[in-house]
């Protein structure tokens, strides 16, 4: 069986990331065992430029997307539904906060073999502590306290954090995606070829993975 390669492009920063990689693994349970894949996460920064200190959230996206709180906190509770029909749960998140570090730790995470797998509940970690609790996931210590709750080594994780290591990669893979026209996420892209934008249903993520598999 061939195995299908999945980049999932997204940013611990983005609300639909936390909705679309739910609604994905459960397309993906949907599939069964037809359908073979390999996940890698990709990174992409919704807020590049985001100071250490974060910004308040509805002061954050009334200014860069020109609406108001009554429209911020109606779009947050479409996310809440969405993500409750998924699994996924979403909590108070009054401020933005810059991911960099968050987007390094999970490179890290990805590459080595023994670690299968972590760079996926790393994942997920940083998603449910930002979304689900409001935390920093740029905070090194908290960074370093989810790498050492899904079983990574934390004094590895507080070398990383205190360096520039993986900056460079990173940044060359936040390139790759933008020039490949990644310009907003989730993005799942198959095999480097077919790409699945936004946060789909399980049931739309199923159907397009067991179409790119019987393609060949």
């Amino acid at each position: 069986m061939k195995t299908l390669q999945i980049d999932f492009v997204s940013d611990v920063a983005c609300p639909w990331c936390a909705v679309g990689l739910n609604a994905f693994e459960k397309g993906l349970q949907q599939v069964g065992p037809d359908v073979e894949v390999a996940v890698q996460f990709q990174p992409f920064e919704l807020n590049p430029d985001m100071p250490a200190e974060g910004a308040d959230t509805v002061a954050y996206l009334s200014a860069k997307y020109g609406i108001d709180e009554t429209q911020i906190r109606a779009n947050q509770a479409r996310i809440r539904d969405m993500g409750a029909a998924v699994g996924f749960t979403f909590g108070e998140r009054t401020r933005v906060w810059n991911t960099f570090d968050a987007h390094r730790l999970l490179h890290w995470a990805g590459l080595v073999d023994e670690q299968k797998g972590k760079q996926r509940d790393l994942k997920h970690a940083l998603l449910t502590a930002y979304h689900g609790q409001g935390r920093n996931p740029g905070a090194h210590d908290v960074l370093q306290e989810l790498a050492a709750g899904v079983g990574l080594p934390a004094d590895e994780a507080a070398r990383i954090l205190a360096s520039d290591a993986y900056a460079a990669e990173v940044r060359a893979a936040e390139r790759e995606w933008q020039e490949a026209g990644i310009r907003s996420v989730p993005s799942v892209v198959i095999n480097r070829r077919h790409l699945i934008q936004g946060a789909q249903s399980p049931e739309a993520f199923a159907l397009a993975l067991r179409r790119v598999a019987e393609a060949g």
